[in-house]
């Protein structure tokens, strides 16, 4: 570590979790971003007064974090539990735990960079007590795939108990490349489990395992904490013979080779890094800032913008462009310095209490094929997550530059697009961000102004709501493997007749039923103005028309209104395009039904024997009927819905918990024969009525195939019935994340030759 580094970094922010008992800190933990902390199981199970290695997730979940040397204390939850499992090893796995806070961490505790752990490591803990004096050094000896294990220094403080859960900081202090576990010691480890078989305590001297940081990031994605993953920040691990370094040094030395400039310029870099002033010390090496520059967060475009702004002797843009390319190999360096990113947070939180809405809708036309952060994939925006939208939005780029200009960053593209919906002051403050980090970043004001101008397009017509009119969940089980887990992706129907995905996230995830109805209720509230039930179709295989998505848990919209199930949030009707697909007349057959305005709806019942006797009524007698009511048995009403779909009538409805004739009478307060256009609309309000009735109630199941309403999904993208094929994507795509997600995003793609444009 360099002079200018040890002055600069300092002990950094510690934060320690705090036992309920008598509030002294029993470990550590690691800001990961304003309102999450992650830590060990085993500090949580001890500040709640547990055995340290209990694997039940507390019941009593809420403790206490502290920060600044514990004067600044913060209620915590539990919300991802992995329990520390004892192996045949001295040293246990699992052990991690994320805690949400209940209000944001103090504004000087930034969030903890990460980095690859590696072997030969020189790493850093402080106690969770804060105190600067208690920092212990060790070195890492060994890593597998799992553990990391390291041995500490004979001089100074020893990693003890207290620990376990703080960040082992790397050598520059810039980042943190793992968690601190245990250790093996006389009489158990920090962890308070005993050390045994192969090694005892008096064979090892200051022995500590840890979680690198790349198994901490595997765990929480396989526990399905990926949302937790893709908010953390990253940092970029120094190796020997860097040709980036190389490279960055020759650009420092044509930018910065006077010392006194250079010592300047640093000084300034410190600062808006939040470091302490390194005074009376020398300029650094150029080649010790260009390792400070690959490996500190921001501080690349930081130094540019320092650069830039230097006065009448600062860089012109165009001299800083190498530097700022350079900077784009490098995923810790971000596309925004410092300040760059505060004034935009500020900025889109103050949208975001205004309209949480509008950063999702911005998103979807500024990038429209470009797969969205998933914060920006449901309805709103939680004023949390802004600053994890805008680390990922950093990532996408054009690699093709416009007219020698270099490309509108996405992330810019969206800005403006937010900014042109967005109320006075918080846009006039976003169209001010736009501008200056384009004159930072050497973009013409042309590039910019074109796509400031597609945003106040797009803005007015934003203003006067979105024309959806309609949404369709296309439901695919996920196969005797898991058949209660479901695939679903959604589509809107627009007013103009346009058809047009949603992008959500989700498309090749398996669902649980509640997790499907969430995703609906937040797709409606994105599409459709407050107070208007959006109609939902929800369009299954011939296996689906049984299942009782009706009934699925929407999930609670906010903390004071309880959930309710789909089918009395909305009109949910059901499709089932595989009969068209199996049925070569069926689609003109269909639509002859439906447009006859002379119509008569068909009641089957005890009369009617059987399927034979049904088509023969549907083909001759009734072979004008757009709507059948069906009762009966359950195996005979199933054999009879079929006939029904086959035949091409567009409108059935049944009661679904029918045991046979006897129970016809439970759907007639909704009038099944009534006026057909309001039947989704009765149905409804039978499903609303039915939850508070005691006698029991009918449970009605509603085919409702309106043929100018969808095509057939599969027309639009391969079916999720069929096998994959491959998707070409928009160039403002991230480069490849080392922290891969498990649940990919998929492109948000138009209908050909529908909506707005085509890849």
């Amino acid at each position: 570590m360099t002079g200018w580094q040890r002055a600069a970094a300092g002990a950094p922010p510690v934060v320690a979790v705090l036992a309920r008992a008598d509030e002294a800190a029993v470990g550590a933990a690691a800001l990961l971003s304003a309102h999450r902390v992650l830590t060990c199981a085993h500090v949580v199970n001890e500040a709640l007064g547990l055995a340290p290695l209990s694997e039940s997730r507390p019941v009593e979940d809420v403790l206490q974090v502290g920060f600044e040397r514990r004067t600044v204390r913060i209620k915590a939850q539990i919300e991802v539990w992995l329990p520390p499992r004892r192996g045949g090893d001295a040293a246990w796995q699992g052990d991690l735990c994320v805690l949400a806070l209940s209000e944001p961490a103090p504004p000087g505790t930034a969030p903890v960079a990460w980095t690859e752990m590696a072997q030969g490591q020189r790493l850093r803990a402080w106690h969770g007590c804060g105190d600067p004096i208690t920092f212990a050094d060790a070195r890492l000896k060994l890593l597998d795939d799992r553990l990391g294990y390291l041995d500490g220094e004979f001089s100074g403080a020893a990693i003890g108990p207290g620990f376990s859960g703080g960040p082992l900081w790397t050598e520059c202090g810039t980042g943190a490349a793992g968690l601190v576990v245990g250790r093996l010691a006389h009489g158990g480890s920090a962890g308070g489990g005993e050390a045994g078989h192969g090694v005892r305590a008096g064979q090892t001297v200051r022995r500590t395992w840890a979680l690198p940081w790349q198994a901490i990031r595997e765990q929480l994605y396989a526990a399905g904490a990926a949302a937790v993953v893709d908010g953390c920040r990253t940092t970029r691990t120094p190796m020997p013979d860097d040709p980036v370094a190389a490279e960055l040094v020759v650009l420092l030395r044509s930018l910065l080779g006077d010392p006194a400039v250079r010592a300047d310029h640093v000084r300034r870099l410190h600062a808006e890094l939040g470091r302490a002033p390194a005074h009376g010390a020398p300029a650094p090496a150029v080649e010790e800032l260009a390792a400070d520059l690959l490996a500190a967060p921001r501080a690349l475009p930081t130094l540019s913008e320092s650069l830039a702004t230097a006065g009448p002797y600062g860089a012109r843009p165009e001299q800083l462009t190498p530097l700022l390319a350079l900077g784009r190999a490098v995923t810790a360096a971000g596309l925004l310095s410092m300040s760059e990113f505060a004034s935009l947070e500020r900025a889109l939180s103050q949208v975001v209490a205004a309209d949480a809405t509008l950063p999702a809708r911005a998103a979807r036309e500024a990038l429209r094929f470009t797969p969205l952060p998933r914060p920006l994939c449901t309805a709103r925006l939680r004023e949390p997550e802004v600053a994890t939208v805008i680390a990922r939005l950093e990532e996408y780029h054009d690699p093709v530059p416009v007219s020698g200009s270099p490309p509108v960053p996405p992330l810019v593209h969206f800005v403006e697009y937010v900014a042109a919906a967005a109320e006075p002051g918080p846009g006039d403050a976003l169209r001010v961000w736009s501008e200056r980090v384009c004159a930072r970043l050497g973009v013409h004001a042309a590039a910019r102004d074109q796509r400031r101008a597609d945003a106040t397009h797009w803005g007015a017509v934003a203003s006067r709501g979105e024309p959806v009119v309609r949404l369709l969940a296309e439901l695919a089980q996920d196969g005797p493997r898991e058949p209660e887990r479901y695939r679903c992706r959604l589509w809107q129907r627009l007013a103009d007749g346009g058809i047009r995905r949603v992008e959500t996230g989700t498309s090749e995830a398996t669902l649980t039923p509640q997790q499907v109805g969430a995703l609906i209720r937040e797709a409606a509230e994105l599409s459709a103005p407050a107070g208007t039930p959006l109609a939902v179709d929800v369009a299954v295989d011939r296996v689906g028309l049984h299942l009782p998505v009706d009934e699925w848990d929407a999930g609670s919209p906010n903390e004071f209104v309880p959930s309710l199930p789909l089918g009395v949030c909305y009109p949910l009707t059901l499709r089932c395009p595989e009969m068209s697909r199996r049925v070569p007349r069926r689609e003109a057959e269909h639509r002859r039904r439906w447009a006859d305005g002379h119509g008569r709806p068909l009641v089957v019942d005890g009369t009617h024997a059987d399927a034979r006797q049904v088509a023969a009524l549907l083909t001759v007698g009734h072979h004008d009927a757009n709507q059948v009511v069906l009762h009966g048995p359950p195996a005979l009403r199933g054999q009879l819905l079929e006939v029904c779909l086959a035949l091409g009538v567009p409108v059935v409805l049944w009661d679904r918990d029918a045991r046979g004739d006897g129970d016809a009478d439970r759907l007639d307060p909704l009038s099944p024969t009534g006026l057909l256009h309001r039947l989704p609309d009765r149905v409804r309000e039978f499903r609303g009525q039915a939850l508070s009735s005691r006698p029991a109630a009918g449970r009605p199941s509603l085919v409702w195939e309106e043929p100018t309403a969808w095509e057939d999904p599969s027309t639009w993208e391969p079916s999720m019935w069929e096998a994959p094929r491959t998707h070409l994507t928009d160039p403002d795509v991230p480069p490849q994340r080392m922290d891969h997600d498990p649940l990919p995003s998929t492109t948000p793609t138009p209908a050909p030759g529908r909506g707005a444009g085509s890849a």
